[in-house]
């Protein structure tokens, strides 16, 4: 029981990190209809910039920790928007009226070149950060087995929540989530009544930068370990999280984020960890097999 809870709350913990990446990519889903492959490598980036304010901030006591997160996040979602306003500035505005497949290809190659602009002016080694948030709470322990909840699951799983329930009110209750809707409606319709739709999708693009951003600090505060392909390899996951619950849905993201997490915590805690990867995507497989739309998706309506 002790190592089944334990691998319940590192599976919740790393859930909500997929989960905060596939935000971005269901929120772009659903404004334009088209999968942002360079999300990962916004998300990594945003770890890079965490990583070096904090570094340039320095040693700093325990009574300033909070201060020096709070300044890394600020600058990490404040620059790492800008790499997202650029991206849809330079690889997807252009294109928006190309078919899909010119996007796609697009999107892949921004992928690459942001994978590689960080690999040569970063370097191709491991960045590492010693711990800045230490200690955590012991729930039980037994037989010298201790089920162990630390303060920097709590912040992650704590801001999963609070940016999701804010980012789902934006979107719900504001003008600018309103004309995000119509956007994915009719985005000709909406640029009628008076909405800029150019402004609303790069302000998409930036609002799923910026949750990238937080993502990237969390895990380089988490793990302590980055290096430039990180991207990649979380950017799949994150995507998958998002088909998994229901692309175009923020709910969804998370859901699916959640689950994805946990499928790879309890198949890593009981199975081989080699192959946690391949039960994540087989679930994934069956589940659109019987439910297309993914958990929470709804079922595109054809206008005609």
């Amino acid at each position: 029981m002790e190592y089944f809870l334990q691998q319940l709350i590192n599976g919740i913990t790393l859930g909500a990190i997929y989960g905060l990446i596939a935000i971005g990519y269901t929120m772009v889903y659903g404004i334009i209809g088209m999968i942002n492959f360079a999300h990962g490598e916004i998300y990594m980036i945003g770890a890079f910039i965490a990583l070096g304010t904090i570094l340039a901030i320095g040693p700093v006591g325990a009574g300033a920790v909070v201060l020096a997160i709070l300044l890394a996040l600020l600058v990490a979602m404040m620059l790492t928007a800008t790499y997202g306003w650029m991206l849809e500035r330079v690889a997807y505005r252009p294109l928006r009226g190309a078919p899909r497949l010119a996007a796609l290809i697009s999107a892949i190659g921004m992928s690459i070149l942001l994978q590689n602009y960080v690999q040569l002016t970063q370097g191709a080694r491991v960045k590492t950060l010693q711990p800045l948030v230490a200690g955590g709470f012991t729930l039980m322990e037994h037989d010298g087995f201790e089920v162990s909840l630390s303060y920097m699951q709590i912040l992650i799983v704590v801001a999963t929540i609070a940016l999701m329930t804010i980012f789902t009110l934006v979107i719900t209750r504001t003008a600018l989530g309103r004309a995000q809707r119509a956007c994915e409606q009719d985005s000709t319709m909406a640029a009628l009544v008076g909405i800029n739709v150019d402004r609303t999708i790069a302000l998409t693009f930036v609002m799923g930068a910026a949750l990238a951003a937080v993502a990237g600090l969390m895990v380089t505060l988490y793990y302590g370990v980055i290096d430039f392909f990180i991207g990649f390899v979380a950017g799949i996951k994150a995507f998958t999280a998002a088909v998994f619950g229901g692309i175009g849905s923020i709910p969804g993201a998370i859901l699916g984020g959640l689950l994805i997490g946990l499928i790879e915590a309890f198949w890593s805690g009981y199975f081989s960890i080699e192959y946690k990867d391949v039960a994540a995507f087989s679930i994934l497989v069956l589940v659109l097999l019987f439910r297309p739309t993914g958990l929470l998706g709804r079922p595109e309506v054809e206008k005609v």
